[in-house]
């Protein structure tokens, strides 16, 4: 069976957790703090799409709390970091889901058409010159 054009498919480094996206994401750098932690990265790269959108296959995902407004997903078997989905005390569309475009099978396919978290942005971290850039918008009392 043929991939259809939009449909991009992913997974976790060990190949346990694997995912197929049916609709094209919106896909961002995302430089806050919580994100440079969870990646162990400079930023990370999102790619949103609805939770209706997205097949997955494999039994060994992980969902933590982290954060009072996120959850995210890793790999259980390996450790790969997967997805962020905001809670709905957290203002933002709780009806996506955010794939690091890392775990793509061919990440090339999206780009990233903004900056988020850009107060969090480190100075070395040169990428996506020229995009439109937001500030973080989510907030909780920790």
């Amino acid at each position: 069976m043929e991939e259809r054009e939009q449909e991009l498919k992913g997974g976790c480094l060990c190949g346990a957790m694997r995912y197929v996206l049916h609709a094209a994401p919106r896909v961002h750098y995302c430089h806050c703090s919580m994100c440079r932690r969870s990646t162990g990265s400079a930023f990370a790269v999102h790619a949103w799409v609805r939770w209706d959108d997205v097949g997955w296959h494999g039994d060994t995902q992980i969902s933590y709390r982290s954060s009072p407004i996120a959850r995210r997903s890793f790999c259980g078997q390996c450790g790969s970091p997967l997805t962020l989905h905001y809670d709905k005390s957290s203002g933002m569309d709780t009806e996506e889901v955010a794939f690091h475009a890392g775990t793509l099978d061919h990440p090339e396919r999206v780009t990233p058409a903004y900056h988020y978290g850009v107060e969090a942005r480190l100075p070395w971290a040169d990428c996506g010159a020229g995009l439109p850039e937001q500030e973080t918008e989510e907030s909780w009392d920790a």
